[in-house]
Formats: C-alpha cells, structure tokens, sequence
C-alpha cells in the first residue's frame, strides 16, 4: 500500500476476478520467494513504479468467492522510491485517489483496509 499526499495508489484489474474495479496493487508469492520482494515484484510489475516495503500493515483474510480459491493478503506499507506511474501486467489503469473520493474497489481485503485507513488516517500519512 503506497500513500502519497493523502492518495492512496490503486489499480483498475483488467482480469477476473473484480474486472474493472480498483485495488490495491497485488499479486502471488512466487515458490521460494520473500514475500516482501514480492509485494515489491507486484507494484512494479503493475504500476511501474519501485517502493520501498515497510511495516505489515495488516493481515487480511479473503474467503472463496465462486472459483477463487480463499487468499490471505499480506498488507505493508510502502513508499515509493521512483519510476514512471504506468498500467502495467494485469492493470488496465492505475492511479492515486484521495481515501474520500475512491472509485469501485473490487475486493473485501481492499474495502477493509481502505475502511481502516479513513477511520484512522493519521497512521497512514
């Protein structure tokens, strides 16, 4: 999670699940690989922007939905080092959006995180 200026960065899912809607940049954890570096991995490959991975922010559960198989999502906070805001991979879009004007977020894990975060902003700016 990248929040920059009271904007939080999301991206707009070109695949199913949640086609269309914004989330939160995200992906798999490859075999062997570090979670942290994949959350890494993950914002660059869809926004292409690099950051910086910091604190857990939270742990998430995302049941089954239809055939999605239930995920746990892994939130940190992170901030961003460079590159060029783009859609990359899997991301139609991609953006910052103030936490008080968001548009369509496609998954539960990211409404909820998001809930949090504008009930409790100071610990995210």
């Amino acid at each position: 999670m990248v929040i920059q200026d009271g904007a939080v960065l999301l991206v707009q899912r070109r695949n199913s699940p949640a086609k269309g809607l914004w989330t939160l940049p995200a992906g798999y954890v490859d075999a062997g690989e570090d979670p942290r570096l994949a959350a890494a991995r993950e914002v660059t490959e869809e926004t292409g922007v690099e950051v910086d991975i910091g604190e857990v922010a939270d742990v998430l559960f995302e049941p089954a939905e239809g055939e999605r198989r239930s995920t746990i999502v892994i939130v940190y906070w992170s901030e961003l080092r460079g590159g060029e805001l783009r859609a990359g991979d899997d991301a139609l879009r991609t953006g910052f959006f103030a936490l008080d004007d968001l548009p369509p977020i496609g998954f539960r894990s990211t409404r909820s995180i998001l809930d949090q975060i504008r009930r409790s902003p100071s610990s995210a700016l």
